[in-house]
């Protein structure tokens, strides 16, 4: 029987009790995913943290990492930083990534017709990171770039992929992102009412809840064969008004789905 997929973005809780589970790999993965932007440089005790991780343990990873040419030491500040070969990792997967070609174009359109950003991203853990992105000629410059990480539970790109996804992989995703806390319970009410207007009307909404001062409408974006993607465009509350929202969320389906037509027909 072939063993249950788990999405993008998600463990499956018996997963380091699988025998096929390589542990040594999944601590050395750890420490490159624990960087951030505009990081110059973590230590052991940094990465310790980060990671969860036991500083010996950190101590024997970074000198592998560093010795396979992933991790650069300095000796002046004690501090490792990703290497060129981490990067070109990076830009190789991007470029593997037929989808941004075959979306680009389609992006920009309804980019420069709304004045707004329209982004593509996909699942990363807890968050959703941006592999392309188009800006429009609107005021608001969003300052994001591709590679980005974002929110998962408050974009409306995080959104509507959690909306997309089977009940029982949604409510245990959901229960990973939002503590019982205030900001958790803000956070699972807002991705509960995207859930519902997704069911609705094909598109969800994140009204001044990613940031202040925007508002944007997401859709999900299924390749046959891929990895799950979604699309959100966004922009200033006072350009991208509420009023305006379901118009947006409307074109950014048929974005989606020229996409897809335009990606079957070159694949």
């Amino acid at each position: 029987m072939r063993k249950r997929e788990v999405p993008v973005g998600t463990t499956s809780e018996n997963v380091e009790d699988d025998p096929r589970f390589v542990a040594a790999l999944s601590r050395g993965l750890s420490v490159l995913r624990a960087y951030r932007r505009g990081d110059q440089g973590l230590s052991n005790q940094e990465l310790a943290e980060r990671t969860g991780l036991a500083k010996s343990t950190i101590s024997r990873l970074t000198f592998t990492l560093s010795s396979l040419g992933y991790l650069d030491y300095s000796t002046l500040t004690a501090r490792y930083s990703l290497s060129v070969a981490a990067l070109a990792l990076g830009f190789s997967a991007l470029g593997s990534l037929a989808v941004r070609d075959v979306a680009r174009p389609i992006m920009q359109a309804l980019a420069n017709r709304v004045g707004c950003s329209v982004a593509l991203g996909a699942p990363d853990r807890r968050t959703m990171v941006y592999i392309e992105h188009c800006q429009g000629p609107g005021p608001l410059q969003m300052g994001i770039e591709v590679g980005s990480h974002i929110r998962m539970t408050t974009s409306a790109m995080g959104r509507a992929y959690l909306a997309n996804l089977e009940v029982g992989d949604r409510d245990r995703l959901i229960n990973e992102l939002c503590p019982d806390d205030e900001a958790g319970r803000a956070a699972r009410a807002g991705i509960i009412r995207s859930v519902d207007e997704y069911r609705k009307q094909g598109f969800v909404t994140s009204i001044g809840e990613w940031k202040s001062e925007v508002n944007s409408v997401g859709v999900p974006l299924i390749l046959h064969g891929s990895q799950p993607f979604a699309l959100n465009c966004g922009g200033s509350a006072l350009l991208l008004k509420e009023t305006n929202l379901a118009e947006v969320g409307r074109d950014l389906i048929d974005v989606a789905r020229q996409i897809q037509r335009a990606f079957r027909a070159g694949t």
